[in-house]
């Protein structure tokens, strides 16, 4: 069974989910070097992190409580735009990190998200 979707800002349903609809994203990001060697990145990491969460992009990141990486949520942007925000990472342009990534529909939400 095939189960289509409706457009976010139309409502209208399309039949088919295109890689172009919005959704919410969990990027989870593991160092792959040494804790020293990836903080010397990290005020550009944070900078970056800062202008994406004033672009609404992300919504929510921080350091891992293990030390071991990252977390970021994204707000309700396409896959290509979360997609584009990992490559713009300044540890991700340094080889520092490894990304995954899982999209949601969000289907429950908080007032104002």
């Amino acid at each position: 069974m095939r189960v289509g979707c409706v457009c976010h800002v139309t409502g209208i349903a399309n039949g088919g989910c295109s890689s172009l609809r919005r959704v919410f994203h969990v990027l989870t990001l593991t160092y792959v070097q040494p804790l020293d060697v990836v903080d010397q990145t990290r005020p550009a990491h944070l900078e970056w992190i800062a202008r994406e969460v004033e672009t609404g992009r992300l919504i929510l990141a921080g350091r891992m409580e293990s030390q071991q990486g990252g977390v970021l949520i994204t707000g309700d942007i396409s896959t290509e735009d979360a997609e584009d925000l990992i490559a713009t990472d300044p540890y991700q342009l340094a080889g520092l990190v490894s990304y995954e990534r899982v999209g949601f529909n969000a289907g429950f939400r908080a007032p104002g998200l």
